[in-house]
């Protein structure tokens, strides 16, 4: 059975096997559990996203590269649809950032709240790849016009990378991530998208990963993703 949240901190840390809940209370009242760098309290709850600390122990995070498969929401799944931990069969972690519905491909799942703002803030540059593919031919000079911004909606994209892989496929490279960003783009420029898959976060790479599964990140290529968000 999933994980239920919000949860008492003494449950969440025998939960994930740093103590038992009577231990848990003994090193709540001496101050040694913080949540969101703030000492803990007894009873205090947490969420999936809460930052968790024991101190002198070193916390053990996971981190999860999912294909989430298309018609899977990535949160908050409303009557007769699934989420992608339900899609991944996982708990205990969340993912990081949104891929639409419609949308498939790469997925980050962790337990380490510090990730969601290294990734997403616009402060912080880091390089998504998708493949689309669209329902028609790609019009004159669309590389072109998609590289050097497009204004949805009153926001001017920036700047990106195209490359064309057939009359009616491309392969972008973002550093940003507005809400249906690509489709609102190709929608600014008269084209229809059939299918859209985000190849690429970083250094993660989706290659080889079955739709619906998942692996575990580990080594050199944990290694590289956190040096670039800073939390190495």
């Amino acid at each position: 059975m999933a994980d239920e949240y919000p949860m008492r901190i003494n449950k969440y840390l025998a939960t994930k096997g740093l103590s038992t809940r009577k231990d848990a209370d003994v090193l709540i009242t001496k101050g040694l559990v913080l949540i969101n760098d703030k000492k803990a309290v007894l009873g205090q709850k947490v969420s999936e996203t809460d930052s968790v600390e024991v101190r002198g122990r070193k916390r053990t995070y996971r981190y999860i590269a999912f294909n989430k498969p298309h018609g899977v929401v990535t949160h908050t799944p409303q009557y007769g649809e699934k989420s992608a931990l339900e899609s991944a069969n996982l708990s205990g972690v969340f993912p990081v950032g949104r891929l639409d519905k419609r949308s498939g491909g790469l997925l980050i799942l962790t337990d380490d709240a510090r990730v969601t703002d290294r990734l997403l803030n616009p402060k912080f540059v880091h390089e998504k790849e998708y493949q689309v593919a669209t329902k028609a031919d790609l019009p004159s000079r669309f590389k072109e016009r998609m590289e050097r911004g497009v204004n949805i909606e009153g926001y001017m994209t920036k700047e990106c990378k195209v490359v064309i892989l057939g009359k009616r496929s491309f392969r972008m490279t973002l550093t940003e991530g507005k809400k249906h960003q690509i489709r609102r783009m190709c929608a600014a420029l008269g084209v229809d998208i059939q299918n859209l898959e985000r190849t690429r976060i970083m250094n993660i790479k989706l290659a080889g990963l079955k739709v619906g599964g998942h692996r575990k990140l580990s080594g050199i290529e944990l290694a590289g993703f956190l040096k670039a968000l800073g939390l190495s």
